[in-house]
């Protein structure tokens, strides 16, 4: 009977040593806890999109700074081409035109269940950017896009938020899928000394980007 009373309390015993030990692991953090773990990270973005009727690619880059694994802060930039088809030598000078730009801003990033391995982040870029009107011709005619012949150009405000379902590959890299959706003022890329129309409107940088961020960082 002893041995069993001795037994039962040590059961007892290392059962509440282990609950202890898991409680102070995961004990809940107050706003003013001293065990909140900070990070940052960088990342470049690639991504696929439809920029005033035309085929686009967009890429760039952001960094920001992780304050306890559920709210990122940092700055973002990115830049962009559209009509990249290689037939424009044949085309008539209102189809060859290309918009070729970018834009930056403010990073602010909510992240929900960072430490879970598959996870999703909410993150939405705000400032502003610049656009040129292009035509393309230079570009198969010279084989370099820097012979490219700007046209009009143009400043806008941008406003792009996004979902990110974001995948936990080791502890310095994460992978994510994105979806972003582009909005920005209105752009007059009009020029009364050209020769060549604009056909794009003033919503033409307007729509969403589908593509891959790769992050690097302490998260």
């Amino acid at each position: 009977m002893k041995k069993t009373v001795l037994f039962v309390i040590l059961i007892l015993s290392v059962s509440l040593i282990y609950a202890q030990d898991s409680y102070q692991s995961d004990e809940v953090r107050t706003v003013f806890s001293r065990n909140k773990s900070n990070g940052g990270y960088g990342a470049f973005t690639m991504a696929y999109s439809n920029i005033g009727g035309y085929d686009a690619f967009v890429s760039g880059g952001r960094g920001a700074f992780i304050f306890d694994h559920i709210l990122a802060i940092g700055a973002g930039g990115y830049g962009f081409v559209n009509n990249l088809s290689y037939n424009h030598y044949h085309s008539t000078p209102e189809n060859r035109m290309s918009l070729a730009g970018g834009y930056g801003g403010l990073l602010i990033e909510p992240i929900v269940a960072g430490k879970s391995p598959v996870h999703v982040s909410f993150p939405i870029l705000i400032g502003g950017g610049g656009v040129t009107l292009v035509d393309m011709y230079g570009w198969d005619y010279w084989g370099d896009p820097r012979h490219g012949y700007e046209y009009a150009y143009d400043a806008f405000f941008v406003f792009e938020p996004a979902v990110e379902l974001e995948f936990n590959l080791a502890r310095w890299f994460r992978l994510a899928a994105a979806v972003s959706y582009r909005y920005t003022s209105d752009i007059n890329l009009y020029r009364p000394d050209s020769e060549l129309t604009n056909q794009y409107g003033k919503d033409a940088l307007r729509g969403f980007n589908y593509g891959l961020t790769f992050k690097f960082g302490k998260f």
